[in-house]
């Protein structure tokens, strides 16, 4: 059952009740942040990605997995993080961790633009949302430093479409990677292996797969 705990916003003193939520394991059993009474929630000021995950164990099998961290968000602005008790170290000093990837079954074209957008964050990438500048065909994301395109149709991705992809990503000096639902024709495998962009087969489960070199190494290390 979710614990529910009073909460004291310290920037205008309002009281609140917060319950901590609960996310599913990948063995299907519900995972719950123990929140840790003895501690002072604190406000958060600014973000980083380290400290947006906390990595906890399922309690059914055993199961380590990174989770968002509890937070509350309070009217007055101001943001409070919970502190969590039994929270263990997530990855060695120096690296920031990166949530487990929950992927979102493909039925519509909405389902696979969900889908990307669930994984660019997973490499690290923020503020995602739809591009401003409009792909000629397919849906454009931009993120912090990348921009993304999503082909949701049945027809393989063509090498114009990486191409178009590319050069958007070089006027706005930003990085670059291709998800599509059909996969590639062998001309834009070809043309992505030059000019360095990650490409990535959707399956219908919502898994990216990694189709290219560059798209093992983002995969591997993130952004």
């Amino acid at each position: 059952m979710s614990q529910s705990v009073p909460v004291r916003c310290p920037a205008c003193r309002r009281s609140h009740r917060f319950t901590a939520p609960s996310y599913p394991c990948a063995c299907g059993a519900p995972v719950t942040p123990p929140l840790d009474l003895d501690q002072v929630p604190g406000t958060v000021d600014h973000r980083a990605w380290r400290e947006e995950w906390v990595t906890l164990r399922c309690g059914d099998c055993g199961l380590r997995g990174e989770w968002p961290r509890p937070e509350l968000g309070c009217p007055c602005g101001t943001v409070l993080r919970i502190p969590v008790a039994g929270e263990e170290a997530a990855v060695p000093a120096g690296r920031p961790g990166r949530p487990a990837f929950r992927p979102v079954p493909i039925r519509t074209a909405r389902d696979a633009v969900t889908a990307a957008v669930l994984y660019l964050r997973r490499l690290g990438y923020e503020d995602i949302r739809r591009a401003d500048q409009r792909p000629p065909s397919g849906i454009g994301l931009a993120g912090r430093g990348v921009l993304a395109h999503v082909n949701p149709s049945a027809r393989p991705a063509t090498s114009r479409d990486v191409e178009c992809l590319w050069l958007t990503a070089m006027t706005e000096s930003a990085s670059c990677l291709y998800f599509s639902l059909a996969g590639f024709a062998e001309e834009a495998r070809d043309r992505a292996d030059t000019l360095g962009v990650p490409l990535f087969l959707l399956d219908l489960t919502g898994t990216p797969q990694p189709l290219n070199g560059p798209a093992d190494t983002l995969d591997a290390d993130g952004s």
